[in-house]
């Protein structure tokens, strides 16, 4: 029995698997030998892939690809958290149905982004990846993760293999010896400097207090949609910010700063306060039920906005925030 077996046949072992391709044969001879197997036993399949990807299964599976559920990343990925969370969503009603499935993604972390993009959005999604490994278990749902190393460098994709505990190979599914574990994948990132503000901002606020979070909200919602955001993603950029603006006024130290600009199709939001606490490097990726003591805040920032960094420099605590243009629908958070 293959390890792919074991984890499908009801223990508690928990498969998040990776698959590299480098070729399309790479999907043909691994990939769906692997959901054969699942159709084969009647587990269902989801796929959130690329529409290349779903053209090379199809093909290959013939009319047993309409027995997988399919879904188009499109604007999906557009904010990372909010990627992350709706996999969660859903793998939860699964379970609380008494059912199980077997996801596939094929994260889009990469398509349409500028080459000025202020960060590097595949680097952050591992983080998501690595916080995957503990957040989904209880679920009792395979994942699996298509990775193109086409489009990635080989740095990113070695790092890919590291967050997930098996690996698709031809042999099938196998225990990944180089796997790191999500505390031991954090600790090795909570301290990555954040690339430099540009010289000049169109908004630039400083907050003595608390009473000043009104005064911020009226001036972030103006500038973003000075910046042509619709309503809904102007609200999401007023919540996201005000939310860390709070936990800087209440857990660090007034004055808060809070700035912005514009920079290839994204706004950018940076918070500082002069607490000069490091933040805890997994703050803001569990949900809130799962460690309470984590606060709701940076969660819900990390759900509007698509990357948030942080780092602690000169006694300064800061919190930057990205929000792509346009933004996908306000997630139900």
């Amino acid at each position: 029995m293959t390890t792919s077996d074991t984890a499908q046949s009801g223990d508690d072992t928990f498969e998040h698997a990776v698959l590299i391709v480098d070729s399309d044969d790479g999907l043909r001879t691994r990939l769906t030998p692997a959901l054969r197997r699942c159709l084969d036993r009647d587990l269902p399949v989801m796929m959130v892939v690329g529409a290349h990807t779903e053209r090379v299964v199809r093909a290959e599976l013939g009319e047993h690809g309409d027995r997988v559920r399919w879904g188009q990343p499109g604007a999906f990925y557009q904010r990372l958290g909010f990627a992350f969370e709706e996999f969660r969503r859903l793998l939860a009603a699964q379970h609380a149905s008494g059912k199980r499935i077997h996801l596939i993604t094929e994260p889009d972390v990469a398509t349409g982004t500028d080459r000025a993009w202020p960060v590097d959005r595949a680097d952050a999604y591992l983080s998501y990846e690595a916080v995957r490994n503990e957040v989904y278990a209880p679920y009792g749902c395979p994942v699996t993760c298509v990775w193109d190393g086409r489009r990635h460098p080989a740095p990113i994709i070695e790092n890919v293999r590291s967050v997930h505990n098996h690996e698709i190979t031809e042999s099938g599914s196998v225990a990944n010896a180089r796997y790191v574990a999500p505390g031991d994948h954090f600790a090795a990132r909570n301290h990555l400097p954040l690339p430099s503000s540009p010289p000049a901002t169109d908004l630039d606020l400083r907050l003595a207090g608390l009473d000043d979070l009104p005064l911020l909200r009226t001036a972030v919602e103006s500038w973003v949609r000075r910046r042509s955001f619709p309503p809904a993603a102007a609200g999401d950029v007023v919540i996201a910010v005000g939310e860390v603006a709070s936990n800087g006024l209440v857990h660090g130290a007034p004055p808060v700063r809070v700035r912005g600009w514009h920079i290839a199709g994204a706004l950018v939001v940076q918070v500082d306060d002069a607490g000069g606490r490091a933040l805890p490097p997994t703050a803001g990726y569990y949900p809130p039920t799962m460690r309470p003591g984590n606060g709701r805040g940076l969660w819900l920032a990390r759900q509007l906005a698509d990357v948030v960094t942080a780092q602690v420099h000169h006694g300064v605590t800061s919190v930057r925030l990205h929000f792509p243009q346009p933004v996908t629908p306000q997630p139900e958070c």
